[in-house]
């Protein structure tokens, strides 16, 4: 049963990637394509509600490996299985999110030319996340991380004619092989050190190596290999300063932004170093360092949010952000936080991206806010689903983002590692910032005055087409999504709300993840002090309304309100004040760090590259080791052949000498 789980939506991307494609003969259709993809990806939510149930109720556990691939020497490189309960919780998510983008995906790409080889990417994507997230060892894991990676190539550059969108598959590629670097090489020293990849057998023996040196350094050999593995996680959860590539996915069809932002691909680096919860929890440096950085992108990246006007690149730094968050409570040793947080986020951003999907579809692939508004009277169920969505984003008290993003402030504000200061006052000017954006974005899209008929030039995305495929120009009057598009939406919309309070106690302070996440609570008191705050998700949400995250939620809103609504010359003004002492152009440039890998990084590559190239290849190994080997040999051939004369006495004369200089030599050896 469980092989079928990742085989199932394997199968479909297999059947629909051949038979529903020009390189099969297209026998199966668009019909064909979209039916099987979805039934794989059903059977596999199906299995995984029932492994969940398993799991969960009956205390069903499985660890095996199902194939071993080679050996050598003592280590074994084997394809198995861990199912625990996150295990579970990752599955039912990653299955029930891709269910929605799938059956959503049969509207918003119906008249796309290449909608059978979309359904065959995103249901290879489900399999790769799947095989990630079901592994019990680091090889595995490598190849479900490397196999995310990949079909997020494929699906970000989807467009393939499109230049910025090679720009940004490119983009995404090569940030995240940076990051892959450092994944590989803590895998190495785990492999080297501890003799195994299986993750029961890793954790037997870290008892070992804990006070071990890396050699050549007076490093721990744990804190060196959790950073590196963190390093990963910084690519794939895109964690400052490897966050680059993900704003510029939003070059891939909006289903895709759902799948790869919500509960995928970039959450992959969460559940990673929560399941090396043993490992992380022996070194306090790698966690400070953690801290640091979920804290300087849970920040930093909400603030670029405020100044977007493409409406799926608001989300995509609010992803951002509530990535930054998900690691702030890795670095605080809640890693149940951490992954509480993950599971609500997945439903509510999948929600939003969705969200803003049918609003792209409802406003004739107009993704510029600029030219929205009013929305709300024609696009209702878009509209309300929305709204869910933007208020389980900012914590508002009784949604489910409310309970794990209260929890993450909370536990920040418990520890004592270095660099907590910063990271307090992050998550809690995030709030703030979050609340600020997202109904930014809210106001200006769904109510004031409609503006879709004054777009000069209108900014189409996936498309590109300047008339709106169901028949309509850019300038008609918005438009509700049809079922196939609202249904997902409004299934979402419930674990949106209601995820947080059913799960709150169980997996924070129940069994939910006993045996699978280890905290030293002798050295990192996060979680008890949470469980001393936290008694039910009732008291929890009243006393909510009395806690600072919540007025801050409310000062976002309100600031929000009265700048976009009421005195809209209020951010024009501001905006031209940043213009002049060059804040703004700093935000417009993302901090400068597209600018320094563009810059620095790859032009001093390609300057390196170039370098190498004429000297080493062109003017050492081919000038002086190949092309020099061979002139060298013929001179010395032309110089041999002129003793090679042909004439007996040359021989003979040359034979003469030869024992004349033979005799005196043993001659002087006698004396």
């Amino acid at each position: 049963m469980l092989l079928a789980v990742p085989l199932a939506p394997l199968a479909g991307s297999v059947l629909a990637g051949i038979w529903g494609t020009a390189f099969g003969g297209n026998k199966i259709g668009r019909g064909g394509s979209h039916t099987l993809t979805i039934l794989g990806v059903l059977i596999a939510f199906i299995l995984s509600a029932i492994t969940f149930n398993s799991v969960i109720f009956d205390g069903a556990r499985f660890d095996q490996s199902i194939y071993t691939w080679m050996e050598i020497g003592g280590l074994k490189m084997e394809v198995g299985f861990l199912i625990d309960s996150i295990t579970a919780m990752m599955m039912c998510v990653v299955t029930f999110v891709s269910l929605m983008v799938h059956i959503y995906t049969i509207g918003y790409m119906q008249e796309d030319d290449g909608y059978n080889r979309f359904f065959s990417y995103i249901s290879l994507f489900t399999f790769s996340m799947l095989m990630l997230v079901m592994s019990n060892n680091l090889l595995q894991l490598f190849f479900g991380w490397e196999a995310v990676g990949l079909v997020s190539y494929l699906l970000i550059g989807f467009y393939y004619n499109k230049p910025s969108a090679i720009f940004a598959n490119m983009k995404a590629f090569l940030v995240n092989r940076v990051g892959d670097f450092g994944f590989i090489l803590g895998i190495g020293l785990i492999a080297a050190y501890t003799g195994t990849m299986n993750y029961g057998e890793i954790f037997a023996k870290l008892p070992e190596i804990q006070n071990t040196l890396l050699p050549g350094t007076g490093w721990l050999l744990v804190t060196v290999t959790a950073i590196c593995l963190f390093i990963g996680a910084m690519g794939k959860s895109a964690q400052f300063p490897l966050h680059a590539w993900l704003p510029d996915s939003m070059e891939g069809p909006t289903p895709i932004s759902a799948l790869i932002h919500a509960a995928t691909m970039v959450t992959a680096g969460i559940f990673m170093v929560s399941r090396m919860s043993p490992l992380y929890e022996l070194s306090d440096t790698a966690l400070s360092f953690i801290l640091v950085i979920g804290s300087i992108t849970a920040l930093f990246m909400g603030v670029l949010g405020i100044i977007q006007n493409d409406i799926k690149r608001v989300i995509a730094y609010s992803t951002l952000s509530q990535l930054g968050y998900m690691t702030v409570a890795l670095g605080a040793s809640a890693y149940s936080v951490a992954v509480f947080h993950l599971m609500t986020h997945a439903f509510f951003k999948a929600l939003l991206f969705l969200g803003a999907g049918s609003v792209i579809m409802g406003m004739h692939h107009n993704q510029d806010i600029r030219w929205m508004g009013g929305v709300r009277k024609y696009m209702p169920i878009t509209w309300i689903t929305f709204l869910l969505g933007n208020l389980a984003l900012i914590g508002t008290p009784f949604f489910s983002g409310f309970y794990s993003k209260d929890a993450i402030i909370e536990a920040v504000h418990a520890t004592n590692l270095p660099g907590a200061g910063f990271a307090n006052f992050a998550v809690l000017a995030g709030v703030f910032i979050t609340a600020f954006y997202s109904f930014r974005l809210y106001f200006i899209v769904f109510h004031g005055k409609e503006r879709y008929d004054q777009n000069p030039d209108a900014h189409h995305d996936d498309h590109h087409a300047h008339d709106d495929h169901h028949g309509h120009g850019h300038d008609a009057k918005p438009h509700e999504s049809p079922l196939v598009v609202t249904g997902p939406l409004m299934l979402l919309a419930i674990p949106s709300v209601v995820i947080g309070a059913l799960a709150l106690m169980p997996m924070l302070f129940g069994d939910f993840f006993k045996g699978v996440i280890h905290v030293d609570g002798a050295k990192h008191g996060a979680m008890a002090e949470l469980a001393e705050k936290i008694h039910g998700w009732v008291p929890m949400a009243l006393h909510g309304f009395t806690a600072a995250p919540f007025w801050l939620a409310l000062a976002g809103v309100v600031v929000s309100y009265l700048f976009y609504m009421v005195k809209p010359e209020v951010p024009a003004a501001i905006k031209s004040a940043m213009q002049k002492i060059g804040v703004y152009q700093a935000l417009e440039g993302k901090y400068g760090v597209d600018w320094v890998y563009e810059n620095i990084f790859a032009r001093g590559a390609r300057a390196f590259g170039s370098f190498f190239w004429k000297v080493g290849d062109q003017a050492i190994i081919d000038g002086a080791i190949v092309n020099g080997s061979w002139k060298l040999i013929g001179r010395i051939g032309q110089w041999v052949r002129k003793l090679q004369s042909g004439y007996l006495y040359h021989y003979a004369l040359v034979m003469l000498l030869g024992v004349f200089a033979l005799m005196t030599y043993f001659v002087w050896l006698n004396k």
